[in-house]
């Protein structure tokens, strides 16, 4: 079944790990994915949810505490295993989710998942479902528990950084012209930094770099060689940056693609790349299933209408997994932040670094829109986070180039200092 938003998309800006929210949360979306009976819904602070499991029906319930709708009950019937979700007001301090099983259907608590990678983002999957078996009628409840708090699977998550969150936002309120979202998580603690984190933006050519990660994955497991020759076919050619453009019939390995893919940005390079791992589809597949939310090739290079997607989370949930050394084996590792240290464009976030940092990076500019994402950014004392962020703006407004450079300073500074501080 096709999934569809029944209310607005999701703007996350996450609370402490398992405490209550500072300020009352507000329910912003969900979608049911019946092939997988999976729930999936969000919040724009962070929650603790708590869950409960109910016979005759057998009903899984699910309090969002501190949690207020935006609109009015919800009620969904599917005709499935899964017969019906239902989302209302519990009270005046929580909102409630309610799945409802078909009768003739039942599922322990052991077979229902219910994790997160951030706090304002939630997931419910129901594992395995029997059929077949009567339901009690007798009102039994049960606890279901609650899985740990993960990002990307694999840091678990810390407590925000408030102080620098306050920072930024009294920085962009200077530039209230401007359309932010940003997340920076620092991979040794899990303590991050998520302003419209979760929102989906243009792409641009940040697209570069799940598509090199990909490709690295190929190279692992023997589908493509680095050595092998490709060449520039004119169905692949296109404008914007780069060169191979102007070069029809070139012949490059993939390696020498590659590295103009992300070095210079190349266009025409990284159709190439995308042909050569099989297309769209199988890449946005491939997204989808590293955990990437909003990341999404909807046509070839150059997207210069900003048709492809992703966000300033999702492209931080790939540089935890790189980090994390997850994906790919460690050769590939070392090689895909080489190429990405060769980014040539470095006038966002290397700008706002302090001397003795290195970042591994990939750009991305529109018009209307810059966007950059650092791999692994090294502070002098070794210690790492990951870096997201875009920036929407009136057309080639050089001010949100001055934006992005003051977020990375401000952003280095708090956790350089915090640091040394310990």
């Amino acid at each position: 079944m096709k999934l569809s938003w029944l209310l607005t998309g999701l703007i996350s800006s996450a609370c402490l790990l398992l405490a209550a929210p500072a300020q009352a949360s507000k329910f912003t979306g969900w979608e049911f994915d019946a092939s997988r009976n999976q729930l999936n819904f969000g919040t724009d602070n962070g929650v603790q949810p708590k869950a409960t499991l109910l016979d005759g029906p057998c009903r899984l319930i699910v309090d969002l505490p501190g949690t207020k709708m935006t609109a009015a009950t919800i009620r969904k019937q599917f005709g499935a295993a899964v017969r019906e979700v239902r989302i209302a007001q519990a009270d005046a301090k929580s909102t409630r989710l309610v799945m409802e099983l078909a009768p003739g259907y039942s599922v322990s608590p052991q077979n229902i998942i219910i994790r997160s990678d951030l706090p304002s983002r939630w997931s419910i999957k129901l594992r395995s479902i029997n059929r077949g078996v009567a339901t009690a009628t007798t009102g039994r409840v049960q606890p279901v528990p609650i899985s740990p708090i993960i990002f990307a699977g694999v840091v678990p998550i810390g407590q925000e950084m408030l102080a620098l969150k306050s920072q930024i936002q009294t920085l962009a309120a200077k530039y209230d012209y401007l359309s932010p979202g940003m997340f920076f998580m620092e991979v040794e603690t899990g303590n991050y930094l998520d302003i419209n984190g979760e929102k989906s933006f243009p792409a641009a050519s940040t697209i570069k770099l799940p598509i090199l990660m990909a490709l690295f994955q190929a190279v692992d497991a023997g589908k493509v060689r680095m050595n092998e020759t490709l060449t520039v076919r004119r169905d692949l050619i296109t404008g914007g940056s780069g060169e191979l453009q102007n070069k029809p019939g070139a012949k490059l390995s993939v390696l020498q693609t590659a590295t103009k893919m992300i070095a210079i940005s190349d266009n025409t390079g990284t159709n190439m790349i995308i042909d050569r791992l099989g297309g769209r589809a199988v890449l946005n597949r491939q997204f989808k299933n590293w955990g990437l939310r909003k990341t999404v090739i909807n046509r070839l290079l150059g997207d210069f209408k900003g048709i492809n997607t992703t966000s300033p989370a999702d492209l931080v949930r790939l540089s935890a997994l790189l980090a994390k050394r997850q994906l790919i084996t460690e050769a590939s590792r070392s090689k895909v932040l080489d190429i990405l240290n060769q980014t040539e464009n470095r006038k966002l976030l290397p700008a706002g670094l302090g001397k003795g940092a290195a970042i591994a990076h990939k750009t991305g500019t529109l018009g209307r829109l810059i966007g950059d994402a650092g791999i692994i950014i090294e502070m002098p004392n070794g210690k790492l986070y990951l870096a997201g962020i875009f920036v929407k703006r009136s057309f080639n407004d050089l001010r949100a180039r001055d934006f992005v450079q003051a977020v990375s300073r401000l952003t280095y500074k708090y956790i350089n200092d915090r640091q040394a501080r310990l």
